[in-house]
């Protein structure tokens, strides 16, 4: 098909700015979308606009109303970054579009900075949970976040000193690339800047502080529960096993305060977990713990393997964590696993260690035994104290 849809980059220095065949396709196209700030960098005319709405679904419904005509669609900076562009190519086949980027916000920031985008986390904020933030936060880490408004860089500046990050560098960029440029400059402790512009940057050097590592395994300290935690070895080990990869979906059963689903969305940006729990205490826990260790995009279902199991997603990877003993919770697992994808399972009594046995004898997979010690004070020496042996089954189903 031709390519009938254009993505255009603009910067903030709006029309001067872009590319001779990016002005090109503005000015051949019949329709022009946009926010109200890029519509208005164009000079006026006659051709429809379309501003794009909240829910974003019913203006993307209605461009492609327009199918087959020439639309340009204005983007801030890069569109595939963070962008308008990595919404449509989900609708809109690549063939049918020509991208075509300004240089993005962050790329300016890195400019202004002296920054290797190499080196630097990215993070937007932009219609998006705070929280986020947490899971990208380490000693002497670079940051980068594309604000949502004027008042995202006090909301950062809280949040890193809630983390023990006071003394962290923060510096804004306001409509970086635009007549209007200017660079604010503070640590979060003395953060007070209240004139701040809607469109900014804020580019973060953290400080030192005890701050969880980025690998499975956290300190059970991290973790608010009840006594139901799969403890730090067991849960690297378990981890290891689910073997998590980008964008894969994990089913967690049996939850408890969420450390597993957790962990595993902690591996990369772009995993996602279910996880599943019927104690209204825990669901409390889990949502707490999933926002202090940055990732608030966990989903939390409420009720008890099998019945909650009904109408959720295809997953990937399965960890039953509880449940094992309650009639059909593993056939149903299995049932919904995906071809190819992986169970776990975690047993700690006779009873569920049995049921385990029985499964592994029917479909196959392996089985281990976990045991960890812990030295711990006997009197004025150290002593070896054993917690609960584990038996963990492992099975992959056979690709159809």
């Amino acid at each position: 098909m031709e390519k009938w849809l254009s993505i255009v980059g603009i910067g903030d220095d709006g029309i001067d700015g872009v590319a001779s065949i990016a002005r090109s396709r503005i000015e051949q196209a019949e329709i022009l979308v946009g926010g109200d700030r890029h519509l208005a960098m164009l000079p006026a005319d006659s051709r429809p606009r379309i501003r794009w709405s909240s829910p974003i679904g019913d203006s993307v419904q209605k461009l492609l109303s327009y199918r087959g005509r020439s639309v340009c669609v204005l983007a801030s900076g890069d569109p595939m970054c963070y962008g308008i562009g990595a919404t449509l190519v989900r609708r809109i086949a690549i063939d049918e579009m020509i991208i075509i980027p300004a240089p993005s916000a962050f790329s300016l920031a890195c400019s202004r900075l002296g920054w290797s985008m190499s080196e630097v986390e990215t993070l937007s904020l932009c219609g998006r949970d705070p929280a986020l933030l947490n899971a990208v936060l380490y000693s002497r880490a670079r940051i980068l976040v594309l604000s949502a408004d004027r008042q995202t860089p006090g909301i950062v500046a809280q949040m890193l000193r809630d983390r023990g990050l006071a003394e962290s560098s923060m510096v804004v960029l306001e409509h970086l690339g635009g007549t209007q440029e200017r660079i604010l400059a503070s640590t979060a402790a003395d953060w007070n800047h209240t004139d701040i512009a809607d469109l900014n940057t804020i580019a973060i050097t953290c400080s030192n502080a005890p701050l969880p590592p980025r690998v499975p395994g956290l300190p059970d300290a991290a973790y608010q529960h009840d006594g139901q935690l799969t403890k730090r070895e067991i849960r690297s080990v378990t981890l290891s096993t689910l073997a998590p990869l980008p964008g894969q979906l994990l089913w967690d059963v049996g939850a408890g305060c969420g450390s597993i689903a957790i962990e595993w969305m902690r591996s990369d940006r772009r995993c996602q977990a279910i996880a599943i729990e019927s104690n209204a205490d825990r669901l409390k826990l889990i949502a707490q713990n999933a926002n202090t260790l940055g990732v608030p995009n966990l989903k939390i279902v409420a009720g008890k393997a099998p019945i909650a199991l009904q109408h959720l997603p295809q997953p990937d990877t399965i960890f039953i964590g509880g449940g094992l003993t309650t009639p059909d919770v593993v056939e149903t697992c299995w049932r919904s696993l995906r071809s190819g994808g992986r169970l776990v399972a975690n047993a700690v009594t006779v009873e569920t260690e049995a049921q385990l046995f029985q499964w592994q004898s029917q479909i196959g997979g392996e089985l281990s035994r976990i045991a960890v010690q812990r030295a711990e004070p006997i009197g004025k020496f150290l002593g070896w104290k054993a917690m609960s042996p584990i038996t963990q089954w492992s099975v992959i189903k056979a690709v159809d």
